[in-house]
């Protein structure tokens, strides 16, 4: 199981929130789908701000309720609202929408104007005032992690797009973050529009093992224990496939033909971003 820099565990396999609430229609069902998660041990939320502009948070509120105790709550700050007050005021909103009086990590969503110290500022006022436990960034490539200064052994995590076709930041985030002993948070790790879940080494891979896809993908990110997989389901059946990826072990020859199929990068490449 990973842990935050301050030795807090947290689970490897958490659920993802982007694009929920959307649809008023579908808000009881993806509500359900997060209480489902939660019984199956996907105690790990991650929302923002920006999801369906706070209906993803109004969303997690209504499935968490009553059962606070037992959910570590992330949620993420637009960069234009991470200034000193702003920050502050999104937070308020935050918590508000759902329904808590705590969230435990909270993240600047990625870079903008806001000086990253200012919005550090802001980060540590709301944890002083018990609004916050902890607090990250994603989306931040290692320079801007170096900019932090003092501030990144607070740093709690770097949450960034991860997935077999997007390995990029295996090359020198991942080390970095992990010599640090801050967990990675990987977003949409199956990836996106269907197109990875239909190369054919992840389909041989699947097949192996008598899984879906999708849960080899899954499997893939959890081989780290530095990482943090958080996918999104808002189907009980895809839930379920979720929850049932972490006891998947890949073997060697597994990890070889995905490498085959997905190179390791060789080089530095530029942060991807969803």
């Amino acid at each position: 199981m990973p842990s935050l820099p301050d030795g807090t565990p947290i689970p490897a396999l958490g659920q993802g929130t982007w694009h929920m609430g959307e649809n008023a229609q579908a808000r009881k069902a993806e509500a359900d789908a997060l209480r489902l998660g939660l019984d199956l041990g996907l105690t790990l939320i991650d929302t923002a701000e920006m999801y369906a502009e706070g209906g993803a948070e109004e969303v997690v509120g209504e499935a968490i309720a009553g059962r606070r105790d037992g959910v570590f709550l992330v949620s993420k700050v637009y960069p234009h609202n991470a200034s000193r007050r702003g920050a502050v005021a999104a937070c308020e909103r935050s918590l508000k929408r759902m329904r808590v009086e705590t969230i435990d990590l909270y993240l600047l969503h990625w870079r903008g104007s806001v000086l990253l110290e200012e919005t550090v500022e802001a980060f540590e006022a709301l944890q002083r005032a018990g609004k916050i436990r902890h607090w990250g960034v994603s989306n931040c490539d290692v320079d801007d992690l170096e900019e932090l200064g003092p501030a990144l052994a607070d740093c709690a995590t770097d949450q960034v797009l991860y997935n077999l076709e997007h390995r990029g930041v295996e090359f020198d985030l991942l080390p970095f973050c992990a010599a640090r002993r801050m967990p990675v948070m990987a977003y949409s790790p199956v990836g996106q529009g269907g197109r990875l879940l239909h190369h054919r080494a992840v389909r041989e891979v699947a097949a192996r093992h008598d899984i879906t896809p999708a849960q080899a993908a899954l499997a893939w990110t959890l081989r780290d224990p530095n990482i943090v997989s958080i996918p999104k389901a808002a189907e009980p059946a895809h839930v379920r496939q979720n929850a049932a990826a972490r006891e998947v072990a890949l073997t060697t020859e597994d990890l070889a033909t995905l490498d085959a199929a997905f190179a390791p990068p060789a080089r530095k490449r530029g942060l991807a971003m969803l």
